[in-house]
């Protein structure tokens, strides 16, 4: 997501759920063996796989709860394959034991967005987590541990490293890397930002694999459209390689606030980038992992919207997508609440009733992953349990 939301309060009853299902979970991921396959199986041909962001407290993406989920679940009518996440390693570089544990207790992949920053805002170049630091290994003991505690997890898990990495809001992108020049680094017939980039995220990947973490698959994640719009700064420059990724994954939104001029539309933005993110691979499974529009523009509604955002993944317009989440967030942008973005399905009749229509009722859309987790208890009788 390219906007990040002003902190909201969080209520003692969401945190006392929380704590309790806390229990739950290590009574659940402690008893037994997994006997699991080692990754996320991919769909049966035809079928989609739906997960989701199911919104949380501050705007920074990793402080969701059960209750997030469940109130998200309910409002379409099926559960989640995946929740996705941010693990913000400026609040700690330890692997999201917690977090993924819940997730897996309920019967969903933890889809963990690895975000190497050093704050949570926006178009500035990272002082910490750098590129030429990850790629020079001063991060590796972290990520040995980090890997180790994912391996020790012991399930399916999604990573990705480098969010969106075409647009220039993130601090890995080309722009605040060396852009397109090409002789300070590397090989001289190439970019050095996006060729810093690849390096790192191969990198990040041998390091987890060499702790034999063989339970991640890993996700390169491109937006729809690159910003800046400069030649160097496409999906295929920043491309690690057919041996470092498993998924591709897009992002495309609508509006993104009651402000915005422009209305994009999904098919428009996904028509546009397929053929290039065909192009990196022949064979590599694609996801939309974030899409969304707010409610209360002036330019549309976000039922119809999303309506027919959902027929054309669901009568497969693009045959290579093989899964999709929702960005289901709301939050404040300058304090005017007729101005706040909301996406939340729950919040809006009309959007929730287009989901319940295609993704609650269509045997097409997946609400579990293929393999059987340690757990397959749905969110709300986790909650139930915890209380």
């Amino acid at each position: 997501m390219t906007l990040v939301g002003p902190p909201r309060r969080r209520g003692a009853e969401a945190s006392s759920t929380l704590a309790g299902v806390a229990v739950l979970v290590m009574s659940v991921a402690t008893s037994g063996g997994l006997g699991l396959a080692p990754r996320i199986l991919l769909p049966p041909a035809g079928q989609l796989y739906h997960g989701v962001y199911p919104g949380g407290v501050t705007g920074e993406e990793d402080d969701l709860t059960p209750a997030d989920v469940v109130s998200y679940e309910e409002a379409v009518g099926k559960q989640v394959a995946w929740v996705y996440f941010s693990h913000n390693w400026y609040h700690s570089r330890a692997f999201p034991l917690a977090t993924a544990e819940w997730i897996r207790a309920g019967g969903s992949v933890p889809f963990v967005r690895l975000m190497l920053r050093s704050d949570p805002e926006q178009d500035h170049a990272e002082p910490t987590f750098t590129l030429a630091r990850i790629i020079a290994g001063d991060f590796d003991p972290d990520l040995r541990a980090w890997a180790d505690a994912a391996r020790d997890f012991g399930s399916p898990l999604l990573v990705e490293y480098g969010t969106e990495v075409n647009g220039e809001w993130f601090p890995w992108n080309g722009k605040w890397n060396g852009g397109g020049r090409p002789d300070l680094y590397g090989d001289p017939t190439v970019s050095d930002g996006p060729e810093r980039f690849r390096d790192a995220y191969r990198r990040i990947v041998d390091t987890c694999r060499g702790e034999g973490a063989s339970n991640i698959t890993w996700v390169y994640h491109v937006n729809a459209e690159s910003w800046p719009q400069q030649s160097w700064n496409t999906p295929a420059a920043y491309y690690p390689g057919a041996a470092w990724v498993d998924w591709i994954a897009v992002s495309a939104y609508g509006a993104q606030t009651p402000l915005d001029d422009d209305w994009p539309v999904f098919r428009t933005l996904i028509d546009g980038a397929y053929p290039a993110l065909t192009a990196l691979d022949a064979d590599k499974p694609i996801i939309v992992a974030e899409f969304g529009v707010t409610s209360g523009n002036r330019r549309g509604e976000p039922g119809p919207w999303a309506d027919a955002a959902l027929l054309d993944l669901i009568e497969g317009r693009w045959p290579r997508v093989m899964g999709f989440s929702w960005w289901n967030e709301r939050w404040q942008n300058d304090g005017i609440a007729s101005h706040d973005t909301d996406m939340r399905v729950q919040d809006n009749a009309a959007l929730a009733a287009v989901f319940r229509a295609h993704v609650g009722g269509s045997a097409s859309v997946l609400g579990r992953p293929s393999q059987s987790l340690p757990s397959r208890r749905p969110f709300r009788l986790l909650l139930r349990a915890a209380r």
